[in-house]
This record gives C-alpha cells, structure tokens and sequence, in this order.
C-alpha cells in the first residue's frame, strides 16, 4: 500500500468520501484534521487559484482536491520532475462528488511543474 497524508476539515463529508475512494484504491491514508489548511497548501507549493478543500502529499508530491485514483497512481509511475497534481475548485463526479442522479462535469486535472505552472494532465 502507497503511503498518502490528507489535511482536510473536520468537517467536510466530500473530503471523507474522497478519502475512502483512495483507500479503496489501495493508498494508506492517514487523514488529518487541520484548522488551516491554507498554510498547508502554501508550505507545499499549491499554485493561488488552484487550491481545493483538501490537500494530500503521497510520494514527494502533493495532490490538491478530488483527483482520481488512477490520476495519482499515473503520477507515481511516471515520476515527473514536478511539485503535484491540482484540481481546482470541487467538480461534480469526480471522487467523492458524486452525484445522486449520476451526472458529472467535465474537468481536468493539471501537473503542477517545478515553477509553479500548469499543464493538463488528464481530461475526465
């Protein structure tokens, strides 16, 4: 099993859910409640406008917000010379928002290079 930390909210159920996604993807999650979290997504280098309600680091990277399992396991794998994943803002249907009626948005998570750019990293 991959180990991964999340700083989240007490208080946030989405933040849960995505965490129980990636338990069941196969990553030991130690989840901890943070008052502020935008002090974690600044010591790890979250670009300003990207940021979600939770923030991972797993493999000397950081993931920030609801990035799917396989996204992560993908970065792992490839191993790129960059700071982490983000997806910005909380998209419908993706992990640990889904919806009742199925529905989802489109949305697309990005690398996060050295310098704090962006580039597309996969499309859902």
């Amino acid at each position: 099993m991959v180990p991964m930390v999340v700083h989240k909210s007490a208080y946030c159920g989405c933040c849960e859910a995505w965490v129980d996604h990636m338990r069941k993807a196969g990553f030991a999650v130690e989840a901890r409640n943070v008052d502020n979290i935008n002090a974690i997504k600044q010591e790890v280098g979250v670009p300003f406008g990207k940021g979600s309600c939770h923030t991972a680091q797993v493999g000397g990277y950081f993931i920030e917000g609801h990035v799917p399992a396989a996204d992560v396991r993908r970065l792992l794998a490839e191993n790129p010379d960059a700071k982490g994943l983000v997806l910005p803002g909380m998209p419908k249907g993706s992990p640990g928002m889904e919806s009742p009626d199925g529905t989802s948005d489109a949305y697309t998570v990005e690398l996060v290079a050295i310098d704090g750019s962006t580039t597309p990293f996969a499309q859902h």
